[in-house]
């Protein structure tokens, strides 16, 4: 068997390597990706041997030759694929271990250029990803690290069946889908309504259901970079719709207002109020509804201290958010195991994203509301 590997993310690919070594794999490899097995001793060639000729153009054609391709996408069971392999003198490769350049990171640093972007724009690895997910039948694709146990267990019993293939293809589209959707979305940023909206998120996990028992539910996307559980079981999906609901409202107000507070229940606000202290924005809000707010999720946008624990602990609420807890106060909140505890950790309405809301056969899209007059514009 051989392998050919090219990984940006290279997380585990060593051992990843030795594995497919101690399996009689014969190992291909480009680049930075070839130079670290070199480092580790890995026997590893180079893919110049298969194609017969170097990278050229600083390493922007590497693996786009009719040697690579043809190795990846002939089909083992047609009689003329493999003779005209044959002919050609091309040995089918049957592992493809590719991740792809890191342009969503390249366009988060601060100050990039648009060159600086263009050259994180893979060209060889998602042809390679997907000639070898269209041929799944025969060659694994092989796109995440949190694969490679899996596969090498696979690989050492003897066979991989065609499920696993399945799911190793259907993971590789969505990995050169993802990247795309991410490369689509920066050429068109000054466009606030692209001609074709492309939107992409990884699962997050799957969550225990839906908005009712009896439907299936999952998270999807950045949630867990921007909210972090101190304290607590799993949140539920009514959950996470209560803690965007709740936070987008409290970053309605500005912090040099004061401390602004917020109870919510089922995304309906029961309670709102901007203070010079926690505790004082917490009476106010709790004096609008002294009964909806049990059971309810309260919000604010400075650290919790004793005293506002205090006053919080009297009713019970299922989720209190804040930037941060003094620990005193996240002592006291974590006594009812009930309830959970959750550090706001990046806001929300600082995302420069659209709103969309599902409709039968499409969204409905439109800007963020980012205006919050007050009340002498009214």
């Amino acid at each position: 068997m051989r392998a050919l590997l090219s990984v940006s993310d290279k997380r585990g690919i060593v051992e990843f390597a030795q594995g497919l070594v101690s399996l009689g794999v014969e190992l291909f490899s480009t680049g930075n990706t070839k130079a670290t097995l070199v480092a580790a001793g890995v026997p590893v060639r180079s893919v110049s041997e298969i194609t017969n000729f170097p990278e050229i153009l600083d390493g922007r054609v590497k693996t786009l030759h009719p040697s690579v391709h043809g190795a990846i996408l002939a089909r083992r069971d047609r009689v003329t694929h493999m003779q005209t392999l044959a002919e050609l003198g091309i040995v089918p490769i049957d592992i493809v271990v590719v991740n792809l350049y890191p342009f969503a990171a390249t366009i988060a640093k601060p100050g990039v250029t648009d060159d600086e972007a263009i050259e994180q724009i893979d060209i060889g690895g998602p042809a390679m990803i997907r000639a070898s997910a269209k041929n799944h039948a025969d060659v694994m694709p092989v796109v995440s690290p949190d694969d490679y146990a899996m596969v090498l267990a696979a690989l050492s019993n003897g066979s991989v069946s065609l499920q696993v293939r399945r799911g190793l293809a259907a993971q590789a589209y969505a990995h050169t889908a993802q990247y795309d959707a991410t490369i689509a979305t920066y050429l068109s940023r000054d466009e606030v309504f692209p001609a074709v909206l492309v939107a992409t998120a990884p699962k997050t996990r799957t969550l225990r259901y839906g908005e009712n028992p009896h439907q299936l539910g999952a998270l999807y996307g950045s949630f867990d970079n921007r909210f972090r559980v101190l304290h607590g079981k799993e949140l539920s999906y009514i959950n996470i719709l209560d803690i965007c609901a709740v936070q987008e409202l409290i970053e309605e107000f500005d912090p040099q207002e004061g401390v602004a507070l917020a109870i919510v229940k089922h995304t309906n606000p029961c309670g709102v109020a901007v203070a010079a202290t926690g505790l004082e924005a917490w009476h106010k809000a709790f004096a609008t509804d002294r009964e909806a707010p049990f059971g309810g999720v309260i919000a604010l946008n400075a650290p919790i201290d004793y005293a506002l624990a205090q006053a919080i602990d009297e009713i019970f609420s299922e989720i209190i958010i804040a930037p941060d807890f003094a620990p005193d106060a996240l002592g006291l909140l974590m006594q009812k195991k009930q309830r959970r505890l959750v550090q706001s950790t990046a806001g929300i309405a600082t995302d420069q994203h659209l709103v969309m809301h599902s409709i039968p056969g499409g969204f409905l899209v439109q800007q963020p509301d980012r205006e919050h007059p007050r009340g002498e514009v009214w």
